[in-house]
């Protein structure tokens, strides 16, 4: 049996498989992404999904899907599916669904009577294609497959409508055809590994349902267009593979291209592996540069968490030199000692008001492993440097640093810190004035930095920076910690404090550098495993608090208003581990190990084998936003590395 397998009796349930979805990556920008039986039930699904270049490289849904019907003595079986207006499913192909296993890839075997037919699908890594291979493993007979293209070239924000301005020409190509239904795309050309007929019936498919946007209410109907179907004899034991690409390729080369992406393709076999192959999904490679895309299958690069999901994402790849290339890759965004929010999204902005700090964050904990200060400081000192004097001088329109020699960043309307949800432009949460995780962040900068620079010796450096470590630690203190709570306050705005219970105060407990004592570290930190604490991460709001919403759900609004407002987030859980280790060292082994052993749950929960954007503050904490989120995967890495550190400690 597959480390990721499923009950095969409930396979044919659609409560149990609509939920549970599919993704591959093709580490270049193009995604595959459906649900366990192949109805596609957001705007975002497809078979190939990919950016194209004409329109700036947003992502767009060629292939949506791709039917297969079985034709023996005249009788037909169709084993697609799609979801109609009204919730009508036709056709019904999932009941002839008899196993579905993940080992290099999924693959998915149906039985109809005697006959037995197995599917498998794997992107070509950094190419925009597609291969499905289909084996006829068992059949008394020689039958015909027939497999029908839904096509939609559209944004993946957006929704396909029939119209008459879709080009139904197609060219004939070896193997099959190449078409493109609107001017500006590329031709997606559809072969075959063996010589198939392709009969033209031209058709559109009309208010396609699907069924997740219908939920989070957003626009929910599509019609998708049909250019007709390839017909082919298989006889058992036959394979066949289906090609549908950006460029058009030899019909013989598709079997062994199929073979030789195969063997790329890591067995998920444990828990480890299964995250090592999530986390191999986010990096977008091009040519001797490397971005991560913060998630699957909407978001683009969130520079912010790019930083925050590094040393997760190469300590599962075990590839330290990423960092590296991620590093000098977004080094060539750096504007006046800040990063823009986002890469690919144009003209910059430059809101956040911590995303700097995390950056010398990584460094850090990069340094800890290749362990060379002359070099990390020859390599990214003038970039620490840039940084902290940026903080120091105001070189920020909207961050500046008070006279007490702590950070203060408020922009109208605008949300600087990670808690950014919005509603009609404006933030659920603006968090304007000092809040605790940016001041805990330029604490330990100033302090990695006069560490580094010291074992470096920059002496200039230090003369310039060492009395900021006592000035920034009183003020600290002074500004966010009061015994009558035993906690930290999330913000102080003009010398008002606010008290709510959130997660940010672990950020700072679990810095290498912290100006609280034990005492006050152990306090917070029982504060927080008392009424943040879940089995999927850390709340965002205390439960006790009258503004907590403990469910994600419904309109965008108010999904907007609830994913800061108690919903959990995975990408927190190493904090709380460091933060608990820290203090209680290897007795505090058990109760973490427990916490983060049961992410392992997820694997087949909600998108297989990877963890999602954040969960419902409320039990059974069921998964919301983004299938796979790089910082969620990249925490749970991170939190095992750091159990498996102290073990071996």
């Amino acid at each position: 049996m597959h480390y990721l397998s499923f009950d095969k009796e409930q396979l044919i349930n659609l409560e149990y498989s609509l939920y549970k979805e599919i993704l591959r990556t093709n580490k270049a920008g193009s995604y595959l992404c459906t649900t366990l039986n192949g109805c596609n039930t957001r705007k975002y699904h497809g078979l190939l999904v990919s950016p194209i270049e004409n329109f700036g490289g947003e992502k767009h849904v060629l292939l949506s899907s791709l039917d297969e019907t079985l034709v023996q003595n005249e009788a037909e079986f169709n084993l697609g599916i799609h979801r109609y207006q009204g919730g009508t499913y036709e056709p019904k192909g999932h009941k002839y669904i008899s196993n579905v296993g993940f080992a290099e890839v999924p693959k998915i075997t149906y039985r109809v009577g005697n006959t037995v037919l197995s599917k498998e699908r794997l992107l070509v890594e950094k190419e925009e294609q597609v291969l499905i291979k289909y084996t006829l493993e068992e059949a008394s007979e020689p039958l015909v497959l027939r497999l029908k293209p839904f096509l939609a070239f559209r944004n993946i924000h957006a929704l396909s409508k029939a119209n008459m301005f879709v080009n139904t020409k197609f060219e004939t190509v070896e193997g099959g055809i190449s078409m493109s239904l609107y001017e500006g795309y590329p031709n997606l050309a559809m072969q075959l590994s063996k010589t198939a007929d392709f009969i033209a019936v031209p058709d559109w498919y009309y208010n396609i349902e699907y069924l997740k946007e219908l939920n989070r209410g957003y626009d929910y109907l599509e019609d998708l267009y049909v250019p007709g179907y390839f017909e082919v004899t298989l006889e058992e034991g036959e394979t066949l593979v289906f090609s549908a690409g950006l460029n058009e390729v030899k019909m013989l080369s598709l079997k062994q291209r199929f073979t030789h992406e195969l063997k790329k393709k890591n067995r998920k076999e444990t828990f480890i592996s299964a995250l090592e192959h999530a986390s191999g999904q986010f990096v977008h490679h091009n040519k001797k540069t490397a971005e991560i895309i913060a998630g699957f299958p909407w978001y683009g690069s969130i520079t912010r968490q790019t930083f925050i999901s590094i040393p997760g994402l190469c300590l599962a790849l075990k590839n330290p030199q990423l960092c590296e290339t991620i590093l000098d890759s977004y080094l060539k965004y750096f504007n006046e000692g800040f990063f823009p929010d986002h890469t690919d999204q144009k003209p910059f902005t430059y809101h956040a008001a911590d995303t700097s700090l995390w950056f010398i964050w990584v460094v850090q904990q990069h340094y800890k492993n290749k362990g060379n200060p002359e070099l990390a400081w020859k390599i990214y000192g003038p970039a620490i440097k840039r940084i902290l004097e940026a903080y120091r001088d105001s070189k920020h329109q909207y961050i500046r640093m008070t006279p007490d020699g702590l950070i203060e960043a408020e922009k109208e309307k605008v949300a600087l810190t990670w808690m950014d949800s919005t509603i009609n432009g404006l933030p659920v949460i603006q968090r304007a004035g000092k809040t605790v995780e940016v001041n805990a962040l330029w604490f330990n900068a100033i302090c990695f930095g006069l560490d580094l620079a010291d074992m470096a010796g920059d002496r200039e450096f230090i003369e310039n920076w060492k009395h900021m470590v006592e000035k920034v630690a009183k003020a600290f203190l002074n500004t966010f910690w009061s015994e009558g709570h035993a906690s930290l306050a999330d913000v102080v705005n003009n010398g008002i404090p606010d008290w709510s219970v959130r997660p940010n105060m672990v950020i700072a407990v679990a810095l290498d550098y912290c100006p609280l004592s034990k005492d006050q570290q152990k306090q917070v930190l029982g504060v927080a495993k008392k009424k943040l604490l879940t089995n999927r991460g850390l709340r965002s709001l205390s439960p006790d608090n009258l503004r907590y919403k403990g469910t994600v759900k419904g309109n965008p609004e108010e999904r907007e208003s609830a994913i800061h407002m108690g919903a959990v987030w995975p990408w927190l859980t190493p904090f709380f581990v460091e933060a608990y280790l820290k203090i209680h060292k290897k007795g505090g082994l058990p109760f973490v190990k427990q916490i983060v052993e049961s992410f392992e749950e997820e694997m087949t929960e909600h998108c297989v084998g990877t963890v999602p954007e954040l969960y419902d503050g409320n039990p059974p904490h069921m998964g919301k936003g983004a299938i796979s989120q790089a910082w969620s995967v990249a925490g749970v890495v991170r939190a095992l590395h750091l159990i498996r550190k102290y073990n071996d400690e």
